[in-house]
């Protein structure tokens, strides 16, 4: 058995756009890795980064712990950690020596890590875990508390001293069943709590239910769970849902998959065992609009619960969207929006913006289809092209100094596009401040035509600010148009 302290790499403060957002998650991944751990019989505690100042504060949990080891396991269900930012890198970096100042065994595992496992072994990591982590974790973890010989564990990049050595990735887990519950007792969920209350109004939790995406998108990286996509049954969700409401009584929760529900019956079947257990749950979930046009998964997510569903459309142009091999259609983007409206479910588009041979057209195509549509909400980024990608082998060759944004703000575009860099920030703002901009204009229009929607009093009276700003940017704009 080891003491075995596992934390991660995620530091919500030193990300300024996600703290002021302030709509923070419990690490999951992290957790998951905890249970797995502690299953095999360690004693184990958790760190969490999360709402943490400093990687600098993992001194104080080693020294009074006391770890033989110290696992650094990143939440891969969280979009926010496969962006690799460098503040982060940075401060994972810091507490691994931190960790190996105190004589503990280290191992991280995260998507930035898997990408650059260079960059943790020369600041003192004993192994850095490729991909998926929990087995692998589990197997060195044990080896190192019964001091055996090492290396040889499937999985890992390790360095000899001379050259840095790889054993490859071991195969991802078909049936997540056998996975324990993660470790929720191990954290303080309170302090999560008390920040979405006083932000928003209501408390979510994060759960997953699947890993992996067989979808190829050549823009999107997997370094984690990858293209195989497997799935926890629904009734193993439902039991963690009975846990987390009964534990926490979270008022809604996040369902963190990258695509939620695609087996064929999985969402009836979840609705089903919703209602077997007696639970009523609200959530969100991101997915794909051609999935969600299947059979009657509409009905039987807004049956289970569904609040609001997030859309990858990335763009108005069919051009574009072939050219991401995203595998869908603008037709169906538009279907699948109305379809949800009809059921009561919000809808929020992602939206990408500098994709490889964007032109000015497809810009105003995919501003045309944000209008005509309009949904509830909206995310927008433009192009990144990260290690793995079929994206970032197109324009590797372009690709300077900076390859990794600093936090989620910075919104670099470092590879060579039809327009400048600051072309791309200027839409991002001008975009958004358009949506809104209609959306207060469409809340006047069904106020003054005696509508049943109910506009917030900040919605109609967003339209002073949005309607000059939006104009202002416009012509902002087309003085960085090439």
């Amino acid at each position: 058995m080891a003491r075995v302290l596992v934390t991660h790499g995620y530091f919500y403060r030193l990300d300024p756009k996600q703290w002021a957002d302030a709509r923070p998650y419990p690490p999951l991944g992290t957790i998951q890795s905890a249970a797995v751990l502690r299953e095999a019989g360690h004693e184990v505690r958790v760190f969490d980064t999360g709402l943490s100042r400093s990687p600098e504060e993992i001194a104080q949990h080693i020294s009074a712990f006391k770890p033989d080891v110290v696992v650094i396991h990143d939440d891969g269900f969280n979009y926010l950690t496969k962006m690799c930012l460098t503040v982060m890198r940075e401060a994972c970096q810091r507490m691994i020596t931190l960790s190996k100042g105190a004589g503990a065994k280290v191992t991280v595992c995260s998507s930035d890590s898997t990408d650059h496992p260079e960059l943790y072994l020369a600041h003192g990591a004993d192994a850095v875990v490729l991909g998926e982590g929990e087995e692998t974790e589990r197997e060195l973890v044990s080896r190192w508390a019964a001091k055996q010989a090492w290396t040889d564990v499937p999985g890992i990049t390790w360095s000899d001293g001379t050259a840095i050595r790889s054993n490859g990735k071991r195969p991802v887990l078909r049936d997540l069943d056998e996975l324990p519950i993660p470790a929720w007792d191990l954290i303080d969920v309170e302090p999560y709590r008390a920040i979405w209350m006083r932000s928003q109004g209501f408390f979510s939790l994060n759960v997953a239910t699947t890993r992996g995406c067989p979808f190829k998108c050549n823009w999107c990286a997997k370094p984690i769970y990858g293209n195989r996509y497997n799935s926890r049954s629904p009734q193993h969700v439902v039991r963690e849902l009975k846990l987390l409401h009964d534990r926490f009584a979270p008022d809604h929760l996040w369902m963190c998959d990258d695509i939620f529900g695609l087996k064929p019956g999985w969402v009836q079947g979840f609705r089903d065992a919703l209602k077997e257990a007696g639970l009523k749950v609200r959530y969100k979930i991101q997915s794909r609009a051609d999935l969600l046009l299947q059979d009657d998964s509409i009905a039987a997510l807004a049956a289970s619960g569904l609040e609001e569903a997030w859309i990858g459309a990335e763009s108005g142009s069919q051009r574009i969207l072939d050219a991401m091999d995203k595998g869908i259609t603008v037709e169906q983007i538009g279907e699948a929006r109305r379809k949800l409206a009809q059921h009561g479910v919000r809808v929020g588009f992602f939206l990408q913006f500098g994709y490889l041979g964007e032109t000015e057209e497809d810009v105003a195509l995919t501003i045309a289809m944000l209008e005509d549509l309009m949904p509830d909400d909206i995310g927008i980024s433009v192009s990144y092209p990260l290690p793995g990608t079929g994206f970032f082998e197109k324009v590797k060759n372009e690709l300077g100094t900076k390859r990794n944004w600093t936090d989620s703000d910075d919104l670099a575009m470092m590879f060579t596009q039809q327009q400048r860099p600051a072309y791309y920030k200027r839409l991002h703002r001008y975009v958004h401040k358009r949506f809104r901009r209609k959306q207060s204009l469409l809340a006047w229009k069904d106020l003054l035509q005696g509508g049943e929607r109910k506009a917030s009093l900040r919605r109609l009276l967003s339209g002073a600010y949005y309607m000059p700003a939006a104009a202002i940017d416009q012509r902002r704009l087309s003085r960085l148009t090439t």
